[in-house]
């Protein structure tokens, strides 16, 4: 079958949407840093969207920071790729011409930190995952002894880091006399405009106290906050975007109908005409990400553990079944209570609407996927709940279930006894404690919780928490999944 490029764009079916303007004078606006599926299913539609509204020069040009495989997906498809929203009615689809090129750092770091200073490149954004910033998730800052970063100080031309290279680009900006370019980040961080104007500023000022101060009196860092389901693309979705569509695609991004983009007015240099499309340009995004992140992403990974013990696949079967379904309606009854609403949100109908979307049939968005990188993802989106509610005097069952869920699915080994391929920073440090606390689970939650990067010095020592955590954690063991969540009711 014929591959999808822009010589085979006219043969599309008619009624599969393409770019609708002169894509051979699109130029780049944007240096994208980390192209995955969720950023050319969130990111670059509403950059596709703003082009069609008004063209103007923002076009993507992607940078994979480890492997070549995106750049080799796109390459010889001219960075034309297919977006499938599978919403319950049926499929919708489109392909999408913002991205223009992708560059690999490891291949060329120079050609990647030319185009980032270059006069024409006005934001760098980023989706690198909450472990692609070399911090301290428990502090939010920059972990100066991190493999990477040592890397980058004594590599400063050749830098594998994204902060690394966000302040090797800067520093050639402010070398050439020009302004920075605005940094947006599109990971689910907390205040992750904040975070990152911490990380880049902490690096500069390890090598350059004028490029850090420079760096915090002109830099621009929106926060913002990004939703949309994005599942991994399988072999199965790219067999069935190539019957949709008449052409191979090697690189077609799977995702919900839904979308939400809340950003921070604040860019140095411009921006796309995103508030045309649908994002939402606020003075403070804060109560919208934390909605979020608590609600969602909160949900997202205690359901992921809990369902891929109970042997469910995706989100939409553990989601589906009805013990894990009223698990959740528990989870967000304690969690509610600790979320500002933002304004015109019911924090109800949002909890509503967000089991409507886990249960979308026609996204396979598998629980392993969501399982990765737990110790990371704990202390944002499940602990800092829980101290809210143990300050509160709150009850905490549900949410203490989706820590010690975490706890067991660690353990590498799933109910039937099959192995758990946990990916994780944290991988080797996690084995070593639960080979050594063997099917002990007091033992094993205890060990857990003394990792201090995940769970402070506070939660260790707090009765309230460690306890039903323990108690959980046995149940899982004993009666699995399925049953303790029903125990809760």
């Amino acid at each position: 079958m014929t591959r999808l490029s822009a010589a085979t764009l006219a043969s599309l079916p008619a009624a599969i949407r393409r770019p609708a303007y002169d894509r051979s004078a699109l130029r780049p606006g944007i240096v994208h840093l980390g192209l995955g599926a969720f950023a050319r299913g969130h990111l670059a539609e509403y950059t596709e969207d703003a082009l069609e509204k008004r063209f103007g020069a923002w076009g993507i040009v992607g940078a994979s920071l480890q492997r070549p495989d995106q750049r080799d997906r796109l390459k010889p498809q001219d960075g034309l790729y297919t977006l499938l929203k599978l919403a319950p009615a049926g499929p919708e689809l489109r392909v999408i011409g913002s991205v223009l090129d992708v560059l690999v750092a490891p291949e060329g770091p120079s050609a990647l930190l030319a185009r980032i200073a270059s006069p024409e490149t006005r934001i760098v954004s980023l989706t690198v995952t909450e472990k692609g910033y070399c911090h301290d998730p428990a502090t939010g800052r920059l972990r100066a002894d991190h493999p990477d970063i040592l890397h980058d100080l004594e590599n400063p031309e050749a830098p594998r880091s994204a902060v690394g290279i966000l302040v090797a680009g800067l520093r050639l900006r402010r070398a050439e006399g020009r302004g920075p370019f605005t940094v947006l980040c599109c990971d689910n961080l907390p205040s992750n405009g904040h975070v990152l104007r911490g990380l880049v500023r902490d690096f500069a000022a390890l090598t350059d106290d004028g490029l850090a101060a420079w760096i915090e009196a002109e830099g621009a860092f929106p926060a913002t906050m990004v939703d949309r389901i994005v599942p991994a693309t399988t072999e199965a979705d790219i067999a069935e975007v190539a019957k949709l569509i008449g052409l191979d695609d090697a690189a077609p991004v799977i995702g919900e109908p839904f979308r939400q983009w809340a950003i921070e007015d604040v860019f140095a240099d411009g921006r796309p005409d995103w508030h045309e499309v649908g994002a939402q340009m606020v003075s403070e995004v804060a109560p919208f990400e934390f909605m979020k992140l608590r609600m969602l992403n909160g949900a997202h990974s205690s359901l992921a553990y809990l369902g891929y013990l109970a042997g469910h696949e995706t989100v939409a079967e553990a989601s589906g079944d009805p013990v894990f379904a009223r698990f959740l309606a528990g989870l967000w009854d304690e969690i509610i209570p600790t979320v500002p609403a933002p304004q015109g949100v019911v924090l109800a109908d949002y909890a509503r609407a967000l089991l409507a979307r886990f249960q979308n049939p026609a996204i396979r968005h598998r629980t392993w996927q969501i399982a990765m990188d737990g110790s990371q993802k704990l202390p944002q989106r499940l602990l800092g709940t829980i101290r809210e509610r143990l300050k509160a005097g709150g009850g905490i069952d549900h949410l203490a279930l989706g820590v010690a869920a975490w706890m067991r699915y660690v353990t590498g080994t799933d109910e039937k006894g099959d192995a758990i391929d946990v990916r994780d920073p944290l991988a080797a440090e996690l084995k070593r404690r639960a080979d050594a606390a063997g099917r002990n689970p007091e033992a094993l939650s205890t060990s857990l919780l003394g990792i201090e990067a995940i769970f402070g010095t506070d939660l260790p020592g707090e009765e309230r928490f460690t306890k039903p955590v323990a108690a959980h954690l046995a149940a899982l063991s004993d009666k699995g999944a399925k049953a303790t969540a029903a125990h809760l009711g």
